[in-house]
């Protein structure tokens, strides 16, 4: 199976802190920027040399100018017209920015999260079996009888790099944990079936797609539907919807979050691991105020920092560590709990 190369993006924009955001955009998103320009700088010649798979046009100073007209014509690639002035990163109003940006991108060019199915045979040819944390004397007195309902769901949330990282987490975690986790991955359809061996095939616990009218039980992982949104009833039953997610992204973060503090408020929990992107930032702000914690995977063992990156930069994270470190700290908070 041959890894998907990045699409390739010209972007020509005519403020430099509008080329720069749309740098930090881009490339957080996976996509690989070949031309960052000002078109004052631009001649026919250099747009004729530029090998590109879209080229990205934002002009907020000048609306006419002959060499965009010129490209109109003459591109090969397609020409996309932006979103105009991009909002400050760590504003409200960015993630919306970013998310009807991407929208456009993804139809065009394709979306570089679907990259990550490569990455799933590595993990399911890999034959470590990792050491795990003890379960404290705290949670092994206390009686759990594993695949009973879960009062206390958590939502794994990932994207480019997420598969091994949550791996890592649960490999690291013990079983016998009054928790369930719902599992969020931005991936193709196409690899979905086999995302639960994957993660879960050296851990305790059971990764299992979600069932329509069941609830998330203790020692299980449920992997989000691709193509369905998932939601909770009144009694805490998932519901798998016949509607889509919210473009752009499948699953969304965002909707999850909101869904799952929604249902469970103080009794959840999110942890943004690897990924591309801001998916999450918006609906944080909320889950934060219905009393569930956001903790995130440290930047350094990040494949791609720029998911929990943007949850850290606007405050929203109360914890950042590697995926072992995530994992003792959740041991450690479920223990304090239960003391």
């Amino acid at each position: 199976m041959s890894e998907k190369t990045a699409a390739r993006i010209a972007v020509i924009a005519d403020t430099s802190l509008q080329r720069h955001v749309l740098q930090q955009a881009l490339t957080g998103s996976g996509y690989q920027v070949v031309m960052n320009s000002d078109p004052a700088r631009l001649d026919q010649e250099t747009l004729n040399a530029c090998e590109t798979d879209l080229w990205l046009v934002d002009l907020a100073q000048s609306e006419d100018l002959p060499l965009v007209d010129s490209l109109m014509e003459s591109a090969s690639a397609p020409v996309l017209f932006g979103e105009g002035h991009a909002p400050e990163r760590h504003s409200e109003n960015y993630p919306r920015w970013e998310r009807r940006l991407f929208g456009k991108l993804k139809k065009l060019v394709g979306d570089p999260s679907q990259a990550v199915g490569p990455s799933l045979e590595a993990l399911l040819a890999e034959a470590q079996r990792p050491s795990r944390l003890d379960l404290p004397a705290a949670l092994a007195d206390t009686p759990l009888v594993a695949g009973e309902p879960a009062r206390q769901v958590w939502l794994l949330a990932a994207s480019l790099g997420g598969p091994a990282a949550v791996k890592a987490f649960l490999d690291a975690l013990p079983g016998g944990l009054p928790v369930g986790f719902v599992y969020a991955q931005h991936i193709d359809a196409s690899f979905e079936s086999a995302l639960p061996q994957a993660v879960g095939r050296h851990s305790q616990w059971h990764v299992n797609p979600a069932r329509h009218g069941d609830p998330v039980r203790c020692g299980e992982v449920v992997v989000v539907p691709i193509s369905y949104e998932l939601g909770f009833s009144d009694d805490g039953q998932m519901q798998i919807a016949e509607r889509g997610w919210p473009e752009p992204y499948s699953p969304s973060i965002d909707q999850m979050m909101l869904n799952l503090a929604q249902h469970f408020g103080a009794l959840s929990g999110v942890i943004a691991f690897s990924g591309m992107g801001s998916d999450g930032s918006a609906a944080a702000a909320y889950v934060r105020r219905q009393g569930s914690v956001i903790w995130t995977q440290r930047a350094d063992s990040c494949a791609c920092p720029s998911m929990p990156d943007s949850l850290r930069e606007a405050g929203y994270s109360s914890f950042s560590g590697d995926p072992r470190e995530l994992a003792e700290a959740l041991v450690n908070h479920l223990a304090e709990q239960c003391r």
